[in-house]
């Protein structure tokens, strides 16, 4: 089945799928009648069916459910979600496509993505807990707006660079042995489970915010 919304929205109508509460806006080409992009003027629930896969030109102008879709395989280029995004469980979902954009919260939790577009767009917080083939973030991550969730990635090894997490770092048992120059975090820091749990050098301290805290632990 083709990824034009044709076919999405003839997926969608099958017997055995839910109904699915959204609104939708269809804009159309004048002459040919084919949609050619689909804004959704709220948020989209598609959590836990069987989809496997959006349509193009798909924004979203609220937050976008795919949690649990364990068939879901792709998500189409130039996706913009202008809430959170939820992927959580996409146990199909090797990775994220070009130009995806994401104004909120990005969740990825329990995911089998390998690692993250370098033109990402992810305004809040990302969520990456468990995502074990993860082995890298791109080196142009610099910002992150929110909190950073890498707990459980057991593929990681390195950080990139000057990268600064407005919110908490979590990296409990993870394999990365160092910080990398310039990080800094404005909120907590957790280290469990790694070969750093146990360093609070001046270093490390330096790096997180007057009111963060290493494990739990105030050094200010």
């Amino acid at each position: 089945m083709q990824p034009n919304i044709y076919n999405f929205f003839k997926f969608l109508n099958q017997e055995e799928q839910r109904p699915i509460p959204f609104r939708a806006k269809l804009i159309y080409a004048s002459e040919t009648l084919t949609p050619q992009e689909l804004n959704v003027e709220g948020d989209l629930d598609l959590e836990n069916t069987p989809i496997t896969f959006l349509p193009e030109g798909l924004k979203v102008i609220g937050d976008l459910w795919l949690a649990n879709c364990k068939n879901l395989t792709s998500l189409p280029e130039g996706l913009t979600v202008e809430g959170n995004l939820y992927l959580t469980d996409c146990i199909s979902l090797k990775k994220l496509p070009e130009g995806l954009t994401v104004e909120s919260d990005l969740y990825l939790r329990s995911t089998p993505i390998t690692s993250l577009p370098k033109d990402l767009k992810a305004e809040g917080s990302l969520d990456l807990e468990d995502c074990k083939n993860l082995t890298s973030l791109p080196e142009g991550l610099k910002v992150v707006e929110g909190d950073l969730n890498l707990a459980n990635c057991t593929s990681l090894k390195e950080l990139p660079k000057g990268l600064t997490v407005e919110g908490l770092l979590d990296l409990r048992n993870t394999p990365i042995t160092s910080l990398p120059e310039g990080l800094t975090v404005g909120g907590n820091l957790y280290l469990g489970g790694t070969s750093l749990s146990t360093k609070t050098d001046e270093k490390i301290r330096d790096m997180i915010g007057p009111n963060g805290y290493i494990n739990g632990k105030i050094f200010r």
